[in-house]
């Protein structure tokens, strides 16, 4: 009688294990990376070097195709996530536009038409001026603005988006008024800077680096809780680990990052979500994705689950006060 109680439990364990291993979820067909923007801008990158290093490393089994959906300062691709709830062979690539464009506009999609899968990395944001700016120090920059409100211009990456909401939150923090003046993508702002168009732009790194290692511009300071990582000079002599907080420059704005963020439609099974969460994790302990942190001089750091929800509501939260503040909250 043992020996058939025994054969019956492992028959049982074994059932069992078989029922686990046909509920864990595999993709079973191409997955599309939706891109929340055009081809060639920050989040197609990031989207491409994902679908490259999970390609080199065999991290899944499936093929990935790269669907770029940038109508809309990104609402194009998360209106697709809402028509294709469900589906869990879809994933979403963006920022924090996900979301906080609900908030200034009005779009047939929200919150509720999307899962957060992980965040793998932070732009961060610096005040930058022409390589030689009259501007010294943010300081400077800042007293310039009080003394002629309208008369400082500050460039950056359209209307009512990360830009100018990093511009207005200065301004509500140091009691300033400067002119914004939107352009089509960082590329494009940080031209108008360095051909002396504009005084200041807020532009990452990656997006402003050429021009200083030029020596057309030069950065002030960095929205950071603590400087950036130490790395090879950039300009004369000094590279991203020398460039003060803005905090410890006059401008108490202690953190300002852009994450970037992978997410999939409402209604995918919680098993789908997990998996691609793992994935990702994968994908950001792999040599490549330390490699392409540093070139793009982002801050590598993978969120998911609960501290990746509570990032987002915190980020949300501060974002939408600047909104109201400003008027831009849709009604």
């Amino acid at each position: 009688m043992k020996v058939k109680a025994l054969s019956i439990g492992m028959t049982l364990a074994a059932a069992t294990m078989l029922a686990g291993q046909a509920l864990a979820f595999e993709p079973t067909r191409p997955v599309e990376f939706v891109v929340a923007s055009g081809p060639g801008g920050g989040t197609d990158n990031f989207a491409r070097t994902i679908q490259s290093i999970i390609t080199k490393h065999k991290l899944m089994d499936q093929s990935m195709v790269v669907l770029n959906k940038g109508g809309g300062s990104g609402a194009e691709a998360f209106l697709y996530a809402r028509k294709n709830e469900g589906d869990p062979n879809k994933l979403y690539f963006g920022t924090n536009n996900a979301y906080l464009l609900p908030h200034v506009a009005k779009l047939a999609y929200s919150m509720e038409d999307l899962r957060p899968v992980a965040a793998l990395a932070f732009d961060e944001f610096l005040i930058w001026v022409k390589g030689d700016s009259e501007y010294t120090t943010p300081a400077a920059l800042i007293e310039a603005a009080k003394a002629k409100p309208n008369g400082v211009t500050f460039a950056g990456s359209q209307s009512k988006d990360t830009d100018e909401t990093l511009v207005a939150l200065i301004e509500q923090t140091t009691g300033t008024k400067f002119k914004y003046l939107p352009f089509n993508g960082g590329g494009e702002v940080g031209v108008q800077l360095a051909g002396g168009h504009v005084a200041a732009n807020v532009n990452n790194p990656n997006e402003n680096i050429g021009q200083w290692q030029a020596g057309a511009v030069k950065p002030l300071c960095v929205f950071s809780d603590k400087p950036m990582a130490k790395g090879e000079p950039v300009y004369d002599g000094k590279g991203w680990g020398d460039i003060p907080t803005c905090a410890s420059s006059g401008v108490n704005i202690p953190s300002y990052k852009m994450p970037r963020t992978v997410w999939t439609a409402a209604g995918t099974p919680d098993e789908a979500v997990t998996y691609y969460s793992d994935v990702l994790k994968k994908v950001s302990e792999t040599p490549e994705w330390a490699e392409y942190i540093k070139k793009t001089s982002q801050t590598g750091d993978f969120l998911a689950g609960q501290p990746l929800q509570d990032f987002i509501t915190t980020s949300e939260k501060s974002t939408v006060g600047v909104f109201e503040a400003e008027g831009w909250l849709v009604k």
